[in-house]
């Protein structure tokens, strides 16, 4: 998969499942500050993306992830 498939896999659920604005969603942006991605989200952030993509998240791989493309470029590592 590549990273374009995967970001607009994730731009999907993002929008659909989260509610996030269409006009949020940026390479630079914060996932907490900018996208208003609270706690909860992550819970179902982790399980959108074992559903999605087939793994599972382990929150101390998530700990430098901070932006949009930070997200995707985590995912891309996992798949590829």
């Amino acid at each position: 998969m590549t990273l374009q498939e995967i970001d607009e896999k994730v731009r999907d659920f993002m929008i659909e499942d989260l509610e996030i604005e269409e006009d949020c969603i940026a390479p630079d942006a914060l996932l907490k500050d900018d996208m208003g991605i609270d706690s909860l989200d992550y819970v179902d952030i982790v399980v959108i993306v074992e559903r999605t993509f087939g793994f599972k998240i382990k929150p101390e791989e998530m700990t430098n992830v901070k932006t949009y493309s930070d997200f995707c470029e985590y995912i891309n590592s996992k798949l590829n």
